[in-house]
């Protein structure tokens, strides 16, 4: 017998389906201001696994961290790819859900079906040149992070050597933008107009629909390029790795790349550095002693940039938690809900200086993250150049006062406002050792093409605004 855990006991959910349960909105205002007490409530209520409402469409949350395991290490049995889901596949998916859209574009994060594997397979060989540390594509780019990262530190630097700034519009969100249009292989500056609609996108304001129109559409001419001229980037090496890319498929992985990336490796390295500056001495202590690795591993298990990963499927009816999920029934792993599980938490020691590294922040099983990797070098070599930049970094609110933002997947600081000193010395240059044979200094944009980018006259317009 299956049970519910709740305050008038277990109830019987012998034949009852995920749409006759009693579901309980997601993403209320509790949850956005507050997502930590949401869990917490369901998890008392339901036990590891709970029935909700997400927008309207009936899914399971699966917030304990066995549980998410089970999900994520068993590919075949809870699938990805919406052609799985029962509900939808029946007609009762609201044709203008709002959650509909970004699930719609298939992706390698989205994608299921006989098509993932090649695909994979494709995007660890595009990857490899970037996240093997032997490769110079792998040393350019770390060359090109922490160029990028001075750029825009100088800018900042530009309202005073002492001052306000808001490091998350001004430092952490532009900063894994501009590497992605590095890895892209855009030519000289014209990235930059797609790096501001991918913003707008992002923020799901009332221009995004037109900018992702824009955004498609450019990432589909960039595709075109590389497969007329290839070159040393991740669209070229992809299409190399599987030639029967069309076009349009390229384009959609791309913006997968641009947008997924950027977007969780800006919110860790905003997270990172709050919790740097506003930690314990031990924190600081890590992070000079060049742990800054072990710092973040310790910041997504708090406070994860990705709260709730995109739907995977039961194949068939499966027990998980106290219920039986149905065949075709949508499953929502949350690794927010899973890294506070008492029966996970408990055994991860705090305030130590080496955490545990079995988060779920990239997920885990064969649909790991695969550019997990590269993305962790991204996040640590800019927290690394911030802290080697700026003699002092302050919050400007107490730590429990700064804004959060929150949408069904991502997590993240509205802005990060600091009291800054930056360090009297001009940069060292950023090579730590001789250039790797093929890999040049060449990293950055020419000034002129800079300042005529719009990315760059939004950067700038934030310092004279603040003056």
């Amino acid at each position: 017998m299956e049970s519910q855990r709740g305050h008038g006991g277990p109830v019987d959910l012998d034949g009852t389906s995920l749409e006759d349960l009693a579901l309980e909105p997601l993403l209320t205002r509790d949850y956005e201001t507050r997502p930590a007490l949401v869990y917490e409530r369901l998890r008392q209520r339901h036990g590891p696994v709970a029935p909700v409402d997400l927008l309207g469409v009936p899914a399971w949350l699966v917030l304990g961290y066995r549980e998410s395991l089970q999900v994520l290490q068993d590919d075949d049995g809870w699938p990805k790819g919406l052609e799985n889901w029962r509900a939808r596949s029946e007609g009762r998916v609201p044709a203008d859900w709002p959650l509909g859209p970004s699930l719609e574009v298939n992706h390698i994060l989205i994608q299921g079906g006989a098509g993932y594997r090649p695909l994979r397979t494709a995007w660890d060989v595009a990857l490899k040149p970037f996240q093997d540390p032997r490769h110079p594509q792998a040393k350019r780019l770390k060359t090109a992070v922490t160029a990028y990262a001075d750029e825009l530190i100088t800018l900042v630097g530009q309202g005073g050597r002492t001052g306000v700034a808001d490091l998350s519009a001004q430092f952490s969100r532009p900063l894994p933008l501009m590497v992605a249009s590095h890895l892209l292989g855009f030519p000289g500056s014209q990235g930059d107009d797609a790096l501001m609609d991918m913003w707008r996108v992002l923020d799901a304001g009332p221009d995004a629909e037109a900018a992702l129109e824009r955004l498609l559409a450019t990432l589909a001419e960039l595709a075109a390029l590389k497969r007329e001229k290839p070159g040393d980037d991740f669209p070229s090496y992809l299409l190399a790795a599987h030639p029967g890319l069309s076009l349009d498929h390229l384009a959609r992985e791309l913006f997968m790349l641009l947008g997924m990336t950027s977007d969780h490796v800006g919110i860790l390295i905003s997270n990172t550095v709050v919790e740097v500056i506003s930690g314990e001495g031990s924190v600081r202590a890590s992070l000079s002693a060049g742990m800054v690795r072990e710092t973040m591993n310790r910041v997504v298990m708090r406070k994860p940039p990705l709260v709730n990963f995109v739907p995977r499927f039961a194949a068939r009816d499966t027990p998980l938690g106290d219920h039986t999920i149905r065949a075709g029934d949508p499953v929502w792993v949350s690794p927010g809900a899973a890294h506070a599980d008492p029966l996970f938490a408990d055994h991860v020691a705090s305030g130590t200086a080496i955490s545990t590294r079995a988060h779920l922040s990239w997920g885990a099983g064969p649909r790991q993250c695969p550019a997990r990797e590269l993305a962790s070098v991204v996040a640590a070599a800019g927290v690394g150049r911030l802290f080697e930049r700026f003699d002092h970094l302050d919050l400007a609110l107490p730590a429990d006062q700064l804004p959060w933002r929150s949408s069904p997947f991502m997590r993240g600081l509205r802005s990060l406002p600091v009291h800054y000193e930056l360090v009297c010395a001009p940069p060292p240059r950023p090579w730590a050792e001789e250039p790797a044979p093929g890999v040049t200094e060449e990293v950055l944009p020419a000034p002129a093409a800079r300042q005529r980018s719009s990315l760059w006259r939004y950067l700038t317009g934030l310092i004279r605004g603040g003056r």
